[in-house]
């Protein structure tokens, strides 16, 4: 089977490589699993998705402070942002607002980063 070599520049990619076995996502998947990415950018971001996912019950922001050693401020800032992102739930009760994980929004994103049937 022939291979690319810096002497032979006319061969192309496709003789040497397997071509692509699972579907493509469509622009909307793709731009939509972009901003999720984008929002878990940021370490207190993930720290936030991996509390809520151990949680049997809604947070309130005022018990993200501590663990993260941020300002309140600060805390609601990252969780709009994943809310945004369409991750999370807010819930306002009274004066908090309480926070839970979307877990479809996260079986989305698993599934396109489905990996099964992938050869190393």
């Amino acid at each position: 089977m022939p291979t690319a070599t810096a002497a032979d520049p006319t061969t192309t990619a496709a003789a040497c490589c397997a071509p692509l076995g699972a579907p493509s996502l469509s622009d909307d998947q793709v731009e939509a699993t972009a901003r999720v990415f984008k929002a878990l950018a940021d370490p207190a971001r993930v720290r936030i998705v991996n509390q809520l996912a151990t949680s049997p019950e809604p947070v309130c922001v005022c018990e993200f402070t501590e663990p993260l050693g941020l300002s309140q401020p600060t805390v609601s800032h990252h969780l709009k942002k994943l809310v945004q992102a369409g991750l999370l739930e807010r819930e306002q009760r009274g004066t908090w607002a309480y926070y839970s994980l979307r877990r479809d929004a996260l079986g989305g994103l698993a599934a396109a980063l489905d990996l099964q049937g992938a050869s190393r």
